[in-house]
């Protein structure tokens, strides 16, 4: 297992994140433990879940699962999602921030969690009152490190720029959606994330299943799968050419003698900017298989093939201003005055 810092920070994790959403929706307690325990054998020091997740369960199955080996494990968890019928019981208010960390503890069976994310945006709440709040989490030792997900890179950007002049804790990572048929992060985010040194943890590097070798081309739905279901599969967000990467992914994961997860796993792992990738194994043997997509490389025209056949349309401004570089560098050259 590869070790990557995050960030700027000191913090050292797996490239592979184990996420838990399934904990308590469709994994049981006692396949939780072994999942865990097998993530450790395998190097994985990297926990995901959320307060919301399978109703708080997931929460408390992570927690007994890790309770006699805390020290091994960086654990991160969520707040933002409504916890209760109350006026107050969402969102990123001071009021239920200082709630949710007491209430995930609880459940996690613990002193302290490392990264605290903002699950949504809450545009609602002032971003200062929010900053200031998780500042004091960090502070008062509930919090370790604050991050967020699902931000635009305007909003992102905003924050930090609030923390920073307010002396405030900053975020250290950004969780987002990121596969070979969801790229939007590509155009704004990872670069905003790069130049602020921020780290890039993303989750479903399998779109939902769809990326698995569950489907083939034009499918959509699959009975038994979470696409049946209509539960995490983020088929609105895929990109117009899904099914064309998703040929390609079956060809060069068969050529490679490699299944169609891992293959799609290893090329986000190797995207500039990312730090982990989450993965949400439903059950062993899902978890054995995504744990298979490190200790190697893809070959260099594999990756360019799945990188080229799944690129996104570049968009406005960025495709009338990047050809400008080029064009002046080489006005300058005809010129004589450059190399």
């Amino acid at each position: 297992m590869t070790y990557r810092q995050l960030g700027l920070s000191g913090l050292k994790v797996s490239e592979l994140c184990l996420g838990t959403m399934t904990f308590g929706h469709g994994t049981t307690e006692s396949e939780a433990k072994e999942m865990v325990s097998r993530a450790f054998d395998a190097g994985i020091n990297f926990f995901d879940t959320a307060n919301s997740y399978a109703d708080s369960q997931s929460e408390v199955f992570l927690g007994k699962a890790l309770r006699d080996r805390r020290r091994e494990a960086v654990v991160a968890t969520k707040f933002y999602n409504p916890m209760g019928e109350g006026p107050n019981d969402s969102g990123m208010s001071r009021y239920h921030i200082m709630n949710a960390i007491d209430d995930s503890l609880t459940r996690l069976g613990m002193d302290h969690v490392d990264i605290y994310y903002i699950h949504h945006v809450d545009q609602q709440t002032p971003i200062e009152e929010m900053l200031r709040a998780l500042d004091d989490l960090v502070r008062q030792g509930k919090v370790r490190y604050i991050a967020c997900s699902n931000y635009e890179a305007w909003r992102l950007m905003d924050a930090l720029w609030t923390s920073r002049a307010n002396g405030l804790s900053e975020f250290v990572c950004y969780q987002p959606q990121y596969s070979l048929v969801v790229r939007d992060i590509e155009r704004d985010l990872i670069p905003a994330c790069r130049h602020a040194g921020l780290g890039v943890v993303t989750w479903s590097p399998l779109a939902g299943g769809f990326l698995s070798g569950k489907y083939q081309p034009g499918e959509r739905t699959r009975p038994g799968a979470r696409s049946e279901a209509g539960w995490a599969y983020p088929i609105d967000y895929f990109a117009d050419n899904a099914d064309e990467t998703l040929r390609a992914l079956l060809d060069v994961a068969a050529r490679l003698d490699r299944t169609p997860s891992q293959t799609a796993i290893r090329w986000v792992l190797e995207q500039s900017g990312v730090s982990s990738v989450i993965i949400g194994a439903r059950t062993l043997e899902h978890l054995e298989d995504n744990i298979a997509s490190t200790g190697w490389k893809l070959a260099p025209e594999a990756a360019a093939e799945l990188s080229d056949v799944s690129a996104p349309r570049i968009a406005y401004p960025e495709a009338m201003e990047w050809p400008r570089d080029a064009a002046r560098l080489s006005a300058i050259r005809s010129h004589g005055a450059g190399p």
